[in-house]
Formats: C-alpha cells, structure tokens, sequence
C-alpha cells in the first residue's frame, strides 16, 4: 500500500527531502504553534515552530520508491460515502492470517448501478450490496486488502469527500480522494465462491429487535472468555443466550421470540456474533437456522436502504 498527498504551502524554494515518517509526525503533533517552517540542506531538515526546533537527519531521498499515481485515464468516479460505508460492512470478516493471503481480502465488485464487497475469514462470511445512482463505465472485479480499504474509509470520513475515483494499473488498484492518493496492490489467487455457501433454504426464521439481542449478547459474552462459545438455546417461544467459562463463572439470560418447533441448541463465537449484529442496519433483524452444525445467517428484516446486507455464521461444535 501506499499513499501520496498534497497539502498548500507557501514555498520559497523547491526541494525534496526523505525523513523517517513516524518521527516526523511525532515532532508536528508536539509542537505549539500554528504554522511550522520547513528547510533542508540535504543532509538534515530542519523544524522550527515558536520557540521549539528539530533537526532530523535526512535519508536518500532516491532509496524512496516509485509510487503508482491516478493518471486520469479510464478512471471511474463513484459516490465516496457509500464506498467508504460498504467497506466498513464488511471488513470485519475479512481473515488476518497472512498465510491465507486471498481472505485478508475483500472482494470489490461493480456492474451497472450495483457495488458489492464481499469478506470471509472461512468462520464467517459478509456480502454487502450497495445501489448506486449512476452505473459505472466499466464494469470491475478485484480482491483488495482489507487493510488498505480501512485506511482509504478512514480517509473519506477525515476528508469528508463526496466522490472518489478509481482506476486500474498493472496489478495496482489506484483510489484518489481531494488531494489524496492510495494506491494497493491487487491480490492474486482465486477468492472463494462465497454463492456456494449460502444455503438455498433454512428451516427456522427466527426474528428479533435488533437492540435488544445486541444488549444480551455483549452481556452474557463476558462470561464466554478463553475462546467459551456462546450458546444459544431455542425451545418454543424463547432463545436463552449462555455462556460459561471454568473459573471465572457463567451467564444466561431469556429472550421471547417467534420459535416453534423442537428445542435447537447451537454455539457461536461471541465475537463473531457481535460483529454481524453491529453490522446490521434498521430496528429488526432475522436469524435463519438449519441444523446446530449448519451455518446461520444474520440479515435485516428489510434490506437496508439502498441496498443489502448478508451474514453468514459458521457454528461451533458444543461438548454436550
């Protein structure tokens, strides 16, 4: 990944210098006054601001490599909020194993008016599908690391941007925002047919205020630590949330709910879970269940406003 910015100056005379960024950022955010002026000689930048000044040795400045930039040619222009909020839907589920490369993904994808993004760790799965307003010129499929993706949402938000563009180089996918550029590269290998693994049919639907279930899970989660699944157990009328870890102490608490039928026990991360209940929008949601082996799926009663959003759950096994 890499970033390339541009801010107003007043310069009186050009220059380049390349210095040690962590440091630099940590002088700045120290200093007390308003502006700050800048000179280099080559070897060292030198920082003044009020009555404080920094000397920095520079590097060689011809070490530093050469970034991908926006050249404007074939660049897609899409509305930056949405972008930046698909990500954030999804991101979560993308896998921090390095040695998986193809998980630490997320899977952009655009045709006509439809941006989809799709995550998955193998333990749980997002699809996150947006509407747009305008169709995209080309339509467009690439597997970006998650990484980046959080770092360009971080920067709309900041920037508070309305539009962005992208556009593609070699195995580079180029994102310019105002006057910022991230560049990431694309990664190779085959993303998963996440389609397969959504089940055609479920055999319970069950639905709750969304609140309401988020509240019980943060709460009995407390007591599910050392990796304690969180059971949920559904008997006719109600789902009682437990948890139990050995040596510290355990938790339950009952929710009413429109179940029906024989009583279904299953185990979730309660991590996991959380996380797919943050992500979905309105006042209601719906949990659909097979068996205490197959995955659930977590989704809005409605589709979210402009779009929609899936959450696929792989359940853990429980020790009767």
């Amino acid at each position: 990944m890499s970033v390339h910015s541009t801010v107003g100056v007043t310069v009186s005379s050009e220059g380049t210098a390349l210095i040690p960024g962590r440091l630099l950022v940590e002088v700045l955010r120290s200093l007390d006054g308003s502006d700050v002026t800048i000179k280099s000689d080559g070897a060292e930048l030198s920082i003044a601001s009020e009555k404080a000044n920094f000397s920095l040795r520079s590097l060689p400045k011809d070490d530093f490599p050469k970034l991908p930039l926006a050249s404007g040619s074939d660049a897609m222009v899409l509305p930056a909020e949405a972008f930046a909020k698909t990500i954030n839907k999804v991101a979560r589920a993308a896998s921090r194993d390095e040695t998986r490369p193809v998980l630490t993904g997320i899977l952009v994808s655009a045709r006509g008016t439809e941006l989809r993004m799709v995550a998955t760790d193998s333990y749980r799965l997002s699809v996150k599908t947006t509407d747009l307003k305008d169709s995209v010129p080309n339509d467009f499929e690439a597997n970006v690391p998650a990484r980046a993706l959080q770092e360009l949402s971080r920067v709309v938000a900041e920037i508070g941007a309305q539009e962005m563009s992208i556009e593609f180089q070699d195995n580079q996918i180029v994102f310019t925002v105002d006057r910022l550029t991230l560049a990431s590269r694309v990664i190779d290998g085959q993303f998963p047919n996440y389609e397969r693994l959504l089940p055609d049919a479920y055999d319970h639907e069950i639905k709750f205020a969304r609140e309401e279930l988020l509240a019980v899970i943060r709460r009995i989660g407390l007591m599910a630590q050392r990796n304690a699944p969180m059971r949920l157990k559904f008997e006719s009328g109600s789902v009682t949330a437990l948890a139990q870890t050995p040596d510290v102490g355990e938790a339950s608490e009952t929710l009413p709910v429109n179940y029906e039928g024989d009583t279904l026990e299953m185990g979730f991360n309660p991590q996991f879970l959380q996380d797919g209940l943050e992500s979905i929008e309105g006042e209601d949601l719906v949990l659909k269940l097979i068996t205490p082996l197959r995955p659930g799926l977590i989704q809005g009663s409605d589709s979210d406003e402009g779009g929609s959003f899936l959450y696929l759950i792989m359940p853990v096994r429980l020790n009767v």
